[in-house]
Formats: structure tokens, sequence, C-alpha cells
């Protein structure tokens, strides 16, 4: 998804877009308009990726937690989107040019080009619509900031799942300015904003790595140094299920995002202006659906093999881990390559949820290993399966690992000096809910439990 210079698809198409009559080409102005239609369809699309998080990580923490998990993930969607207009575009996007950051110019507004159109009245909009058309940009400036701001908050819906049920309300949401406003806006300079990994020909397509891997990185490191759950693992290293309190939400919310992820990849194509664009975005979609349903297919199998019975939740992030796996290159022409990328991210997703465990990092709802291990095995199938090479796959994930870990640890070793990280051992038996936020998601339906018991 890099600004301006769009992953077109294959040369198939674009021969075939030559051989258009001219004539049928559509106007620059309605390429326009297709164009910031697309940004802003799909953009809304993501942007309901937050309501999926939300209800997932709500079905698979525990009831006493779900108020706070609700909270932190509309207050992080609300501060990723301040802090991209704040400061986390221009550091992304403005004058990177093969480097390491953007500007640190303040807020990113309308051009003006744009504006003179809106405000040219009748007599002058001839000329000011001539003018914008001349400057070739194909789309409105405000939808693609749009389309790009709801990929931020994505980022750290991750960390939040991961982190669920003991970290304190504040301390998370001042990690979450800085991931939105600083880290991941570097890492997006870096590819997609045009610096030195785009220059090395580093390529994710939607982000596998960009955004899922920086959130995986940053959930990581905030587990390692926040510690596990009271309870979680035993002295003689016995780990302990601590069931989500429901699993219907868990299903509708990855119902959710697997939807959202088409305006997620399918928007990715940055442009809907020719049929080209049309028939590139339209494999996108069909490789997004068939690698989530592999996810599905291969950890129900897999599941079944390993614990003789399915397990609903693991199939759950097998869909994500799918998802996840094809977002950094699902413009493959073969579906059948889709399938084998997304299927091996839902068995990712399989082994490496138990193997977090059998090395104490607790991982509420499985976000690390969906996101992060699918997130890298996807970044490197492009250099297998896709167009890119392999080893500048690698060293993108080793740079992006590398700078996240080390500047997410400062931050939460920084936040937890000054104003702590977790609850304490009373007010994590009672739960955020009541200790934080002063009260219950399941208030009635506690009682009325109560009362029938």
């Amino acid at each position: 998804m890099k600004k301006n210079l769009p992953l077109w698809g294959a040369g198939v198409f674009a021969g075939a877009l030559l051989a258009v009559p001219a004539e049928a080409a559509v106007s620059s102005e309605a390429a326009y308009v297709f164009n910031s239609f697309s940004f802003l369809v799909c953009g809304a699309l993501v942007m309901f990726m937050a309501a999926g998080f939300a209800m997932l990580e709500s079905g698979l923490v525990r009831a006493r937690n779900t108020a706070a998990i609700c909270l932190k993930n509309i207050a992080l969607y609300s501060i990723a989107g301040l802090m991209f207009y704040l400061i986390g575009y221009d550091l992304m996007y403005t004058g990177v040019d093969g480097g390491l950051i953007g500007s640190l110019e303040l807020l990113y507004n309308p051009s003006g080009l744009e504006l003179a159109l809106i405000n040219a009245g009748d007599k002058g909009q001839e000329a000011a619509l001539a003018a914008l058309m001349k400057a070739e940009t194909g789309y409105s400036s405000m939808s693609d900031w749009f389309f790009q701001m709801v990929f931020v908050a994505t980022a750290a819906s991750i960390v939040s799942g991961a982190l669920a049920e003991r970290i304190k309300v504040w301390p998370f949401l001042v990690f979450v300015v800085v991931l939105t406003g600083v880290i991941y806006p570097v890492i997006g300079a870096w590819t997609w904003g045009s610096g030195w990994l785009a220059e090395m020909g580093f390529s994710d397509f939607a982000g596998s790595t960009i955004v899922h891997s920086t959130g995986g990185w940053a959930a990581l490191t905030g587990a390692l140094i926040l510690g596990a759950r009271k309870g979680k693992y035993g002295p003689d290293g016995r780990i302990n299920p601590l069931p989500g309190a429901n699993i219907p939400l868990a299903t509708l919310g990855t119902f959710v995002l697997w939807l959202g992820w088409f305006g997620f990849n399918g928007g990715s194509q940055l442009a809907l202006g020719s049929a080209l664009d049309a028939a590139a975005m339209s494999i996108v979609f069909v490789n997004t659906n068939l690698a989530a349903a592999a996810g599905v297919v291969a950890a129900m199998a897999l599941t079944q093999i390993l614990y003789k019975k399915i397990d609903l939740t693991l199939t759950l992030n097998g869909a994500i881990g799918g998802l996840v796996a094809i977002t950094a290159g699902p413009d493959l022409q073969n579906h059948l390559m889709a399938v084998i990328v997304g299927g091996i991210g839902g068995v990712l997703v399989v082994f490496a949820v138990p193997l977090l465990d059998k090395l104490r990092i607790d991982d509420v709802v499985g976000a690390i290993s969906a996101h992060l291990v699918a997130g890298i095995w996807g970044t490197l199938a492009v250099g297998i399966f896709g167009s890119g090479d392999f080893a500048v796959q690698l060293i993108g994930v080793v740079a992006v690992g590398a700078f996240v870990t080390v500047v997410s640890a400062v931050v939460w070793f920084a936040i937890r000096a000054v104003m702590g990280l977790r609850i304490d051992e009373e007010g994590e038996r009672l739960g955020l809910d009541q200790v934080e936020l002063g009260i219950e998601a399941y208030a009635e339906f506690g009682k009325g439990s109560q009362s029938i018991a």
C-alpha cells in the first residue's frame, strides 16, 4: 500500500488495458471520483474492523474484564486517528525520499487545489477543476488520509488483546499514543512511504509486516515485560485455561474482521479508476477470502488431529492467521497459492499458541500468534510465491522486529517507572471493569445468575 506507487497487478492486465480504445477510457475526473470513492468505502470497511477486534477480544476475555476491553478499543481507535492527523501521516509520507523518516510537520489538511475547487463558486469551478486534474494526484488527498489512518488502529488493537486482563487502562493508552504517533509511522515511512526498505525492493501489499507484525512485536514485548495473569501458569509448569466469557461474540468478531479485510486488502490496490484496477482488486478480494477459509479448515483439521476435538478459539484465530498471511501478497494470480499461504497461516497459529504458553508468555486472545507469526510467514511467502526477493523480505522482517521491539521495550519500561503498568493482585481478582471503570458488562445477567443459583 505504498502511497503514489500502487501495486497495479500483473502485466497481463496492463496489456489488456492498452488494447482498449482510447475513447473507451474514463476521464481523469471520473478516475479521480472512483479512486477517492474506493479509498472512502474501503476505509469504512477497515474502520469496521475496530468493532471486530472489540467483539473478538470481548468474547475471549473473562466477564469481569469485558467493559474495559471495549473501552480500550474505542479509545485506541480515537487516539490513533488523532495522532495520525497530528504527526503520523507526515512522518510516514512527507519527504521520506529513500530515508528513515518523513517530516516533523504538524497536522495534515486538504490540498490547496481541492479547497480552491470547493470554494470556487459556479464561475470558477471549471478552471479550478482543470488545475486539480493537471496536478494528476488521481484522488482526493483526504480520502487517501482516511484510508491510511484506519490501518493505524489495527496495530494497536493487536496489543490490546494480547495484554488484556492485567494492564491498566491509562498506561496502555499512553503506549498507544507512541505506537500510533511514532512507531507505526516510522515503519510505514521505511516501506509505503518510499523509505530505505522500499528502495531495496521490500514488498508488503497491505501490511502483513507493516501493520500486523508491528502490532505483534509491540504486543510480545509488552507481554514479556508485563508478565502473565495470576493463575495462568502453575509453579510445576502447569498451564491453566482461563476461558473467555462469550464465544458467540468472539465468533461474530471474527466474521466482522473477515468482512473488513476486503477493504483492508482490496483498498490497498489504491485505485479503481480503470479496468486494470477493477480486475486486480477482484483478484485481491478472492485471494483474501480463500486464504481465510483455508486458515479455518486447516486449524479445524489440525486441532482434531492433535487434541481429538475441534478447538473453536484456535479455529477463529486460524481465520485471522490466514487473513494476516495473505495480506502481504493478495495479488497472486494463481488462487491455489492463496489457499496454500492462508492454510499455512492457520497451521502456524495452532502451533504457536501452545508454544507461547510453554514459554509462559500470556497472550489472552492469541494475537501474537495470529498477527506476528502469521505476519512473518506472509511476508516471507511473497518471496516464495510472489514477486518479492526472499532475502529482502527477510531483511524487512528482521529490521521491523528489531526496531519495534527495542523502541517498545523502552516505552514500556518508561511507563512502568512513571505510572505503573498492571493492576495489583486484588484488582486483577475483581477485574478491570470494577476497579478501573466501576461498571459490569453483564450486570443484569450476573444478578439473574446469582438469583437462580
